[in-house]
């Protein structure tokens, strides 16, 4: 029986990326970016996604706005605090501002 499942798994794995199946692609700032699928995107992971190193300071906020987003909000502003879900070719603008 062994020798049956084993021909049939080897088919189910031949060409498949199960990593794939578990990621979505989005775009931050005009970059490709791999988070998990039906992951919830936070203000602040976003923000690390967009910026290497995250730029810091006292007088330093971030806005971030949506796009290709979920039916039932394809595109929007992200507060602080804030998080929305992942979905494949959402596009994310993340600008950070000095304001002293």
């Amino acid at each position: 029986m062994q020798d049956v499942t084993q021909p049939e798994q080897a088919g189910k794995d031949r060409g498949h990326h199960p990593h794939h199946d578990q990621t979505v692609t989005i775009i931050v700032n005009g970059r490709e970016k791999e988070v998990p699928k039906n992951d919830d995107l936070s203000f602040d992971e976003l923000v690390a996604l967009a910026f290497n190193p995250v730029p810091t300071g006292e007088f330093i906020c971030f806005t971030i706005t949506y796009r290709k987003g979920h039916g039932n909000k394809p595109e929007g502003t992200l507060a602080e605090g804030e998080s929305v879900k992942a979905k494949e070719g959402m596009i994310f603008n993340v600008t950070a501002t000095d304001k002293s």
